[in-house]
């Protein structure tokens, strides 16, 4: 099976599909934007802490970041303005196929270094009880929904970077 038969060249939308998609892909920007402003105007916020959380495979990776001071500065920045990026790119439909699969790639990262699995203690609180789904997952099928059902060149940014025709995608 050919990859790029999964991204159909042209999507045809009826009005309810395409404000639901269309309101999700806002959701979800909104998300990442708070998340990455949270995290620029707190002085004290450092992903120290979750990385000292992590479990499982990449337990050895995490503890050498924050062996680092260099490289917890780094990856504070990128997580900070990461998320901030994905957000606006999300909410004004500026690339945002590339916002999502970025979107999907930090969301599997934050999964792998402290995932929901049993018999895993962490010291921060959940806002509930996970076994193995947890939002971080279902926020990456979201996105990979998003990818699958674009509307960002339809209402969005990318209508006029890509010049695509609203007529021809209603």
């Amino acid at each position: 099976m050919d990859i790029k038969s999964l991204f159909p060249k042209s999507l045809k939308y009826n009005q309810c599909q395409l404000y639901g998609l269309i309101v999700l892909r806002i959701l979800i920007g909104w998300h990442f934007l708070y998340e990455g402003v949270s995290k620029i105007t707190n002085p004290y916020w450092s992903s120290a802490a979750f990385l000292m959380e992590s479990k499982w495979i990449f337990s050895d990776w995490a503890q050498s970041i924050i062996s680092d001071p260099a490289l917890v500065t780094a990856v504070d920045f990128l997580n900070m303005w990461g998320l901030t990026a994905i957000g606006l790119g999300l909410i004004c439909g500026c690339f945002s196929r590339w916002a999502s699969i970025a979107g999907m790639v930090l969301l599997g990262i934050y999964y792998v270094v402290n995932p929901p699995f049993i018999g895993f203690q962490y010291s921060a609180p959940t806002e509930g009880s996970y076994l193995i789904i947890n939002k971080n997952l279902i926020e990456m099928a979201a996105l990979y929904i998003l990818i699958v059902f674009p509307t960002s060149t339809i209402i969005g940014i990318d209508r006029l970077i890509f010049n695509k025709n609203l007529e021809n995608k209603l």
